[in-house]
């Protein structure tokens, strides 16, 4: 009985001995060991590996990327102006062992070192720039060196970063209300400069149609004239022919047209002679014959 009950507890102290020789390490994991506080070696490798027992421990450490988000700060351009700025940081711990020595155990601590880091970094690099730059594609530049600044002191930390960016930037309270109405005046400039050019524009266009309207006129009115003369001509050229021709059926033909004229409007009022020359044809025209009575019919005899 004793055998068997020596057995079971020698039995268990080597399960024991065994389950704290041994540990897994994780695709996502960077494991430091360390024996009474003294670096012993660093484990990169996912799978089970062993560690003696009871006198050295194992310190696990996240390899993933890390995020750190910075409060809003409120930061001068270099251009005066005043923004608050939201960041965030993505980093990565490279040197475990580094980091242990720095840092600590608890992954919460790098925080807290890269705070200032990243503050002193946004303040030197924004000191500098204008707030066009910003809002502009040279923001990618700005970023790319205020990474760079990041990184070199983190680096003492056993950390990689991997980026910075500016997650928001805003305006003071007390700066929105005046900027708001420079951004008011602004858009009313501009309103006005493009309602005066199309004042402008529209101005010229009339103009140009009025000169191009004055234009046709003046050729259709030189066409009317031509085509005017050319048919006044024609109708004197027909006219001496039918003078030349018959120059009595002519003066008799104008003086129709004249007795037409001057008697169709019934209102014309002329103190002639009856001798005048506008009444010749009047007097030459041949009196009306009247026809002659039939002869009456005899009466018949009494029979």
């Amino acid at each position: 009985m004793n055998r068997v009950m020596i057995g079971l507890g020698a039995l268990a102290f080597i399960l024991f001995v065994a389950a704290s020789s041994l540990f897994t390490v994780n695709q996502t994991q960077q494991v430091l060991i360390t024996q009474f506080g003294e670096y012993v070696r660093t484990i990169q490798t996912p799978g089970l590996h062993v560690k003696v027992p009871f006198i050295q421990s194992v310190t696990a450490f996240d390899r993933r990327l890390l995020d750190y988000d910075a409060p809003g700060e409120e930061m001068i351009l270099g251009d005066q102006r005043r923004l608050i700025v939201d960041s965030f940081t993505r980093f990565r711990i490279t040197n475990p062992l580094l980091f242990f020595q720095t840092v600590g155990a608890a992954e919460q601590g790098i925080r807290g070192r890269l705070a200032p880091i990243v503050s002193s970094s946004l303040r030197r690099v924004l000191a500098g720039e204008p707030l066009l730059s910003i809002l502009s594609t040279d923001r990618t530049r700005i970023m790319g060196e205020i990474r760079r600044q990041v990184n070199e002191e983190a680096r003492r930390f056993g950390v990689e970063v991997a980026d910075v960016r500016i997650r928001r930037a805003d305006f003071p309270d007390e700066n929105t209300q005046a900027i708001l109405a420079r951004m008011q005046s602004e858009r009313e400039r501009v309103a006005r400069e493009a309602r005066a050019e199309g004042a402008e524009v529209a101005a010229r266009v009339r103009a140009n149609a009025e000169r191009d309207r004055t234009v046709l006129l003046a050729e259709a009115e030189a066409n009317a004239q031509i085509l005017r003369g050319a048919g006044e001509q024609e109708a004197i050229r027909v006219f001496a022919e039918a003078f030349n021709r018959d120059p009595e059926f002519y003066q008799f033909w104008r003086t129709m047209q004249a007795y037409r004229e001057v008697f169709s409007g019934g209102e014309q009022r002329m103190v002639l002679t009856p001798e005048s020359d506008f009444f010749r044809y009047f007097r030459e025209m041949p009196a009306a014959r009247m026809p002659a009575p039939a002869p009456a019919v005899p009466a018949p005899a009494p029979g």
